[in-house]
């Protein structure tokens, strides 16, 4: 008897521990890990806050410091409660609220005739006069409310970057750029259930306890329950003056050549960073609706072109790394190639005869390229076009990156390699174009390129993205030649980009557009630019693209003077002496 007593006594105490940790659990949740949630609801109950926002905020750097790019903002409102106005109404109510708010005053009177005692939304965004003069009313069932809203201090600064806070199937949620990708971060929402329950172990528990365990479980992990950790913050690695120069300079393009679009991206070499990436035309995120969905993307990592001569660089770097040319090897051009009875000829349409690979690139020579194609061959052609980061998708962490289009290389047709040697007949996205140059620039690395300088989160720890090397597709002595044949093209090639005293390396593109029948416009083409300064040791790499410019045939002529503007701004922003 005395052994059935203890059994029942141990069988008792069991179970109060047991449910005593439950009740713990439970507070931990309350307490800790839902935290940041109920302090939010709270504080929106202490100031009459509407709805609850409880996301991370968005920072640039700005020098030394940070500039908020994405903030919660909280939004006054006017609101009627229509069960307190609508018996003894004063007559007048309609009217002095529509001389406040400017809104029709027979709206008004149709809300109070249509009663409830929910609270209805008059005006928002109200200036600080029209809050003091509501509240000066003192009228019960007429007054102010806030709301929280996602607020970009910078309008339209690096929209395409940031994106911004929209609505999903599932409620608010960060739509388009930096927003969607880190959706998780901001929101705080980690969608892991807080369940310490396996199984069905816990329904094992029997009478009184049963209910108590059955409560905890629905609400502690249930299937709708997510953990809701505080927001975190991001930093973007966009530099804030950066950028903002960088946007003027595509105002100025566009406006100049009346083209339907223009990207330009600033890259750091060395790390991969991205200090600027703007697109025009753009939005503004706080009122996206007014603004067509195409504007939302961003055309830095979402569209793909065909590169044109730029892309003759890497041709090159291909024959100097297998040791096939030297920048002093030399052919006869005799204008034209003709294969598989198709004859490609220069761009320009005219005769170069004998030529050094140096000079193929100052004169953009499409048959130098294809004779540096023959050399290499299809197979090494191909493998250096996928490791140079061609094809494939970087992982910069922006949502909706495209993988460019290198599939003419899988054709086994001569023809495809030889057009692609001169950037003709493959696309890539202007984030791919600079980051192959970055690679050329800092000596052979292919660096991934990255848009987030950390992640600050909820307890203070901070998740800091160091440079990552994906590859390393040419030699230190093969860069050094290709950039010494590039600081050439500049100099006997683009006067409008030279800068005295400094070795600028870069190479313009002009591409035909494909007119989706197997052949391409006339007279309207793509225009880029992509180059890098100092030459012996890079700080920046710059990408200027623009789309169907009117009046202007090369991208030589309409680009090269921007580049010169935004590389000297460069030098001088990070006071680089000179070196030659």
């Amino acid at each position: 008897m005395k052994r059935y007593d203890n059994l029942r006594i141990n069988v008792f105490f069991g179970l109060v521990l047991l449910l005593s940790g439950l009740i713990l659990y439970r507070l931990f949740v309350l307490s800790v890990l839902k935290n940041s949630f109920y302090s939010l609801t709270a504080e929106a109950q202490n100031e009459n806050v509407a709805n609850i926002l409880a996301r991370g905020n968005i920072y640039v750097k700005d020098g030394e410091n940070d500039f908020l790019a994405a903030v919660n903002k909280k939004i006054p409102a006017a609101y009627i409660v229509p069960a307190y106005l609508k018996n003894g109404l004063n007559l007048e109510l309609p009217a002095v609220v529509t001389r406040i708010l400017g809104i029709d005053a027979g709206m008004i009177e149709k809300t109070i005739a249509g009663g409830g005692d929910a609270m209805k939304i008059l005006a928002r965004n109200l200036t600080n006069e029209q809050v003091a003069e509501i509240k000066n009313l003192k009228i019960k069932g007429l007054g102010i409310t806030y709301e929280t809203v996602r607020f970009y201090p910078g309008g339209s600064f690096a929209s395409a970057v940031i994106g911004f806070l929209g609505y999903s199937e599932n409620g608010r949620a960060g739509q388009y750029g930096a927003e969607a990708f880190y959706e998780k971060e901001l929101s705080g929402l980690t969608g892991q259930k807080a369940s310490v329950f396996a199984g069905n172990s816990a329904k094992k528990v029997l009478g009184v306890f049963e209910s108590a365990i059955n409560y905890f479980k629905k609400n502690s992990a249930g299937q709708e329950d997510k953990t809701r950790a505080r927001p975190a913050d991001i930093v973007l690695t966009i530099d804030k003056t950066i950028q903002e120069f960088t946007e003027e300079k595509l105002d100025g393009l566009l406006s100049k050549w009346n083209a339907i679009g223009a990207t330009i991206i600033v890259q750091e070499p060395f790390s991969g960073k991205i200090l600027a990436m703007a697109d025009r035309p753009t939005f503004n995120p706080n009122n996206y609706w007014n603004f067509k969905p195409n504007l939302f993307l961003n055309r830095s990592v979402q569209e793909i072109f065909e590169p044109g001569s730029s892309y003759k660089p890497f041709t090159m770097a291909m024959g100097l790394d297998l040791g096939k040319i030297t920048p002093q090897t030399a052919y006869t051009d005799t204008g034209s190639v003709t294969v598989a009875g198709k004859t490609i000829k220069n761009f320009s349409e005219k005769i170069f005869g004998q030529s050094t690979m140096s000079e193929v690139l100052e004169k953009s020579i499409n048959t130098g390229v294809m004779f540096v194609e023959n050399l290499i061959g299809d197979e090494s052609f191909l493998n250096y076009t996928v490791n140079s980061g061609f094809g494939q998708k970087t992982g910069i962490g922006l949502p909706g990156e495209a993988s460019g289009d290198i599939s003419n290389l899988y054709s086994g047709r001569k023809i495809n390699y030889l057009t692609a040697s001169f950037g003709q007949g493959i696309a890539v996205t202007p984030l791919q174009l600079i980051n192959g140059y970055s690679a050329i620039a800092n000596g052979g690395k292919l660096m991934r390129p990255y848009i987030i300088e950390k992640i600050i989160k909820g307890n203070g720890s901070e998740e800091i993205t160091r440079p990552e090397i994906v590859g390393i597709p040419f030699s230190e002595k093969t860069t050094g030649k290709l950039k010494s044949m590039l600081v050439g093209v500049v100099d006997r090639g683009f006067d409008k980009a030279r800068i005295k005293g400094y070795g600028i390396a870069g190479k313009t593109g002009t591409a035909q557009i494909p007119d989706g029948s197997g052949g391409y416009a006339k007279d309207e083409f793509i225009h880029d630019f992509v180059g890098f300064a100092p030459a012996p040791n890079p700080q920046f790499v710059i990408l200027i693209k623009m789309d169907r410019p009117k009046g202007i045939t090369f991208a030589a002529d309409s680009l090269s003077p921007t580049f010169r503007e935004m590389a000297q701004f460069l030098i001088n922003y990070y006071k680089i002496p000179p070196t030659r």
